[in-house]
């Protein structure tokens, strides 16, 4: 079992950036495949950015070129690196990590972005 804390956000103005940290504790991270999440007011919780046991990574098309994630196995972290930022990118940002063997899926308990001006 894996415990998930995010941090990093805050108050950005638009086009200006932050990076999101995910710690992991309890397990290693190097058995799952890692996400970004979000959840903005009244919508449906959806996939930003995906990294995979192997190292690949997948982005949805809302932010691809302006975030990117990365993983750091060594020390059980899972970034999210975010430019050029809008104000649709307001939301609560979620990590998520999935054991490829067992299929079991945790989830941090999100840290707040907010893009204004």
């Amino acid at each position: 079992q894996v415990q998930l804390v995010e941090s990093g956000g805050g108050l950005v103005q638009p086009g200006g950036s932050l990076r999101l940290s995910c710690r992991a504790s309890g397990s290693i991270i190097a058995f799952y495949d890692m996400a970004w999440y979000r959840q903005a007011p009244g919508k449906q919780r959806e996939l930003v950015a995906r990294t995979s046991l192997g190292g690949s990574t997948d982005y949805t098309g809302s932010v691809e070129g302006r975030f990117h994630i990365s993983r750091d196995d060594a020390n059980n972290m899972i970034y999210l690196q975010m430019s050029s930022l809008k104000p649709e990118d307001t939301a609560v940002y979620y990590c998520e990590g999935r054991n490829r063997a067992t299929g079991s899926d945790y989830w941090g308990r999100g840290t707040q972005v907010t893009v204004s001006s």
